[in-house]
């Protein structure tokens, strides 16, 4: 006697021998969603963890416009002029994502390709701005200097921040010299060797009465930095321990070092699911030139590789909107 088998028989189609088929969807869809969402609550841990941060150390936090100023093979500040370009991009390769999932609707191969193709470019393009960035961010815009109590000094004149090469002059006053492969110079302890010595940024400081010093320290009623008269000034610069150019994980110029943390770690777990993303996007596209979704009668691996698309173009907006804008 056979046993009973708790299937439907109103003609819906099956998924997997398992049952009626949830919501519709497919094995593979349904299993990228279950994916998509144990993801997003990753993202949401990691913001969750960066807004909680910021808003504990909110007076020494960067602020983002005098962070984010460049624009390739363009001099000048910019504040976030290319961090909005990056974002349309982005943004951009989820319309022609769209496209191609339904010009697969309508079995129209050629332009499945063509727009998978568009959204392969995109994800390049955003990828590779993103490691210019970085760059970018860990080479620094201005230079700073840190003080034994741990605060961050940086330069400004005429209220604006000037980088340390516009007043500070001469040869370095210690002996220290970065290694290369002509010196033969190895510095085997302490911190990285600046392009100037702590004692040079000093003695350029009082030599020029138009330079003032400002702290980390925001001002929140101002939305400012803390601008120090010459004789708090000096009395900050007396207690400098080295100098900072850009930022890693141990120093940096624009501030607190744990936005920098934030900032590897976040952009960099993104920028490692876009580039995952073009990865498994160029593999669809050689599949859609070759003809294996026009054999199998359907598209859905176009669909399913959308799905991921759009989620890593939908976290972009969040991250863009945690460390850029709020």
């Amino acid at each position: 006697m056979e046993a009973n088998i708790a299937v439907p028989t109103d003609k819906k189609e099956t998924w997997g021998g398992g049952g009626a088929r949830p919501f519709g969807a497919s094995y593979g869809k349904m299993m990228m969603w279950f994916f998509i969402l144990s993801d997003a609550l990753t993202f949401s841990g990691f913001l969750a963890a960066y807004g909680l941060t910021r808003f504990k150390f909110i007076d020494s936090w960067p602020i983002a416009d005098e962070v984010f100023t460049h624009v390739p093979f363009v001099h000048g500040d910019y504040p976030m002029i290319y961090v909005a370009i990056m974002t349309f991009i982005l943004i951009f390769s989820s319309v022609t994502m769209v496209l191609a999932v339904d010009a697969g609707h309508q079995m129209k191969k050629n332009k499945v390709a063509w727009y998978m193709f568009a959204t392969i470019i995109g994800g390049i393009i955003f990828v590779g701005s993103q490691a210019w960035e970085w760059n970018t961010f860990i080479n620094g815009t201005y230079g700073a200097v840190k003080t034994t109590d741990g605060k961050v000094l940086q330069f400004v004149k005429d209220g604006k921040q000037i980088a340390l090469a516009d007043f500070v002059t001469g040869d370095r006053t210690d002996a220290l010299e970065t290694h290369n492969r002509t010196n033969g110079l190895w510095w085997e302890s302490g911190e990285t060797v600046s392009t100037y010595s702590v004692d040079q940024v000093v003695n350029a400081y009082k030599a020029n009465p138009a330079i003032q010093v400002r702290t980390e320290l925001i001002d929140l009623d101002k939305k400012q930095k803390t601008i120090l008269s010459r004789e708090k000034g000096a009395a900050e610069l007396a207690k400098a321990k080295l100098v900072v150019e850009g930022a890693n994980l141990e120093v940096n110029e624009y501030g607190n070092t744990i936005f920098a943390d934030f900032f590897f770690f976040i952009t960099g777990f993104h920028g490692f699911h876009v580039l995952s993303g073009i990865v498994i996007n160029i593999i669809i596209f050689f599949n859609v030139i070759l003809g294996t979704y026009e054999r199998r009668g359907h598209y859905e691996m176009v669909e399913k590789v959308g799905l991921y698309w759009h989620f890593v173009d939908l976290v972009w907006v969040f991250v863009f909107t945690f460390f850029y804008l709020v």
